[in-house]
Formats: C-alpha cells, sequence, structure tokens
C-alpha cells in the first residue's frame, strides 16, 4: 500500500537487508531505470521523480548519476530535500550548490574509523618494514629478492595530516607501537580531543616526521595538497602513508620523489584517478599497493548502509538528519512542509 511519501534508491544496498524492508513500511522506495548521467538526467527531466522527498546514494552510484554537481542538482526534483551518502568521504557530491537549492546532505561520519586506520596502520608498519619488497619476491620463487633493513615504529614520528575520526583512531594505534604523534588541521583540536597529540603547523609536520599520514578529506582546497613544494620540505628518507582520497596527493611528483629516494616507501590505499593507477607507483617496490580496501569489510560495511538508512528514515519521519556533514551542520534549513509526496505525472 502507497504511504505517499516517496524516496530514490540510488545504487544497491548488499547487507543490510532487513534495514532497507523498513524504508517500505513509510515510503515508496523508486528504483531508477538510468545505467548513466544522461539517461538520469532524461529521467529528472521526465517527472518520474517529481514528489521524491529523499534520496540514499551508494559510492558506486556515480556510475548512474556521475558526480552531483551544479548541473545535475539543478535538474533534481524540486520536492527532494535530502540526500543520504552511503560513505564518510563525499566528494563526489557538491555541497554549495546542496545547500543554495535548500538539500541536505548526510555521510557516515564514523562508521569507517576502525576499519581505515587498521589499514593505515597495516600500510606504515609494511612500509617501515620494506614488507612489499619480500612478499613480490617470493611470488617470483626468490628469498627476499632486494629486501633492504627496515625499521621499527617505535620512536618515530609520525605526522597525521587531517585528525578527524580516522586521524584520532589511527593515534591511538600508533601509540600502541610506541609512535610519536603530531598533528595538523586548520585548528587545532581542544584538548580532550588531541589525547596528548602535539598540534604543528603544516610546514612543521612536513618537515619533523618520519611518518606523514593523509587522513583529509578531499575538496578543492586540499587537492594536490602534497606535491613537489611540499616534498622537498620533506625529511629525506620520508614514508608517506594514504588511506584519504588519491587526489590529495599529486601521484606524478609522490613517484619522482619516489625515484629520487626523498620519499623511502609508501603505503597507497586510494589513487588519482582510480581504478587508474600510475604506471610509476606499480613499478617500484617500495611502494605498498592496495585497491581501496579501507573499509571493505562486512561489519563496517554493513554498519555504513545502516547509518545511511537511519540517516532516509529520520528524514522521512521528522525532516531531520542524524549525521548532516559539516558544511551544513551550523545551518538553519527550513523545515520541510512539504514531506509529503506529490503525484507523479506519469
Amino acid at each position: 500500500m502507497s504511504t505517499g511519501k516517496r524516496v530514490l534508491l540510488l545504487g544497491k544496498i548488499d547487507h543490510a537487508h532487513k534495514e532497507l524492508a523498513a524504508v517500505s513500511e513509510i515510503a515508496d522506495v523508486v528504483v531508477p531505470k538510468s545505467t548513466n548521467r544522461a539517461e538520469f538526467i532524461e529521467e529528472c527531466k521526465s517527472g518520474v521523480f517529481d514528489g521524491i522527498i529523499a534520496t540514499l546514494r551508494t559510492f558506486p552510484s556515480v556510475s548512474i548519476t556521475g558526480r552531483f554537481d551544479q548541473e545535475l542538482i539543478s535538474h533534481l526534483p524540486k520536492s527532494l530535500k535530502f540526500i543520504c551518502h552511503n560513505g564518510a568521504g563525499y566528494d563526489q557530491i557538491d555541497i554549495a550548490p546542496c545547500t543554495e537549492r535548500g538539500i541536505r546532505v548526510s555521510n557516515v561520519p564514523t562508521a569507517v574509523d576502525d576499519a581505515t586506520a587498521d589499514v593505515n596502520m597495516f600500510l606504515i608498519l609494511g612500509a617501515l618494514r620494506n614488507f612489499n619488497i619480500g612478499m613480490t619476491a617470493l611470488r617470483r620463487v626468490q628469498w627476499r629478492g632486494n629486501t633492504q633493513l627496515g625499521h621499527d615504529p617505535q620512536g618515530k614520528i609520525l605526522g597525521i595530516l587531517g585528525m578527524g575520526g580516522i586521524g584520532k583512531n589511527l593515534k591511538k594505534k600508533a601509540e600502541a607501537f610506541d609512535m610519536k604523534v603530531q598533528y595538523h588541521n586548520r585548528h587545532a583540536l581542544p584538548e580532550d580531543q588531541a589525547d596528548g597529540a602535539k598540534y604543528v603547523s603544516f610546514d612543521e609536520l612536513l618537515a619533523t616526521s618520519d611518518v606523514i599520514s593523509l587522513n583529509l578529506p578531499l575538496n578543492a582546497n586540499t587537492r594536490h595538497i602534497i606535491s613537489t613544494k611540499e616534498f622537498e620540505k620533506m625529511k629525506d628518507g620520508v614514508v608517506i602513508v594514504n588511506t584519504a582520497r588519491g587526489a590529495v596527493m599529486d601521484e606524478a611528483a609522490l613517484v619522482q620523489a619516489l625515484d629520487s629516494g626523498k620519499v623511502r616507501s609508501c603505503g597507497l590505499d586510494v589513487f588519482e584517478d582510480e581504478p587508474a593507477i600510475h604506471p610509476g607507483l606499480i613499478a617500484n617496490e617500495n611502494v605498498i599497493l592496495i585497491p581501496h580496501l579501507g573499509t571493505f569489510t562486512f561489519e563496517t560495511q554493513f554498519k555504513m548502509e545502516a547509518w545511511t538508512i537511519e540517516n532516509l528514515v529520520q528524514a522521512v519521519e521528522t525532516g531531520t538528519l542524524k549525521s548532516p556533514v559539516h558544511e551544513q551542520a551550523d545551518i538553519v534549513f527550513p523545515h520541510p512542509r512539504d514531506c509529503e509526496a506529490r503525484p507523479s505525472k506519469l
């Protein structure tokens, strides 16, 4: 039986099936027929999505819609007031035009913290110890290959660039290995949140860290925040790990820094143009490569999906979000007074 309210499902829910089924008790779930951006925009223009008040989108659904940029947002139904994104990072969505249209956006900010920080620590240890060279040598039936002596984590200075939820989680894990942690954010954290980590300037973090971990979101201000001039400021033989987004680091500049020895080794879970990977990274045995597996566990995937559905349900039932993105956290939106669906034109 129709509830009179409509929501749009963009992408597949793989684990939280029971939670998704419950959504149909409060709203009609609409699935697009589109297979690409052009078709999705035509569906929007046709009026088939009119009356939809909220959408749940997954990261892979970008193959259907493309980025939620100014163009796409301009074609969304006027009734749409909520975008519930299944991910901690939301660089696939331009927040400013959403805000201008009165569309609220949510993410799942802490659901990924443990799993991503685990991978982060794995990459730090592997890069410090040169494990990749030995592991690939074994697959060539060569004992150790060209493996050089690695380094212990104890006493090394870990510089966390972007100490949000994942960075704070990583700090605790790194301190278990007796690493000394410093960090840089746009603003220093309150003492209770910093939990003893030293706040330093961006340049000081680059110059004094033995290991640099990138844990900041990708946006216009952070794209290629690490490039040639930043590598020049780092210690010789620095280790770099990235589990954030590939484009926060200039991969071509990283390859040059690796080839020169400025960067001794690195661990990467994300890439600038994934799934494509810079050939210079593939060719370098000092680079540990993981195909974006930071959140790739059953427990974390389920937690992310369930949280996203909670945002969707709360949007439909109360006109609010459990976890709005930080750019909109302090914005007072008018309460959506028209949460009742308008009849479709079709």
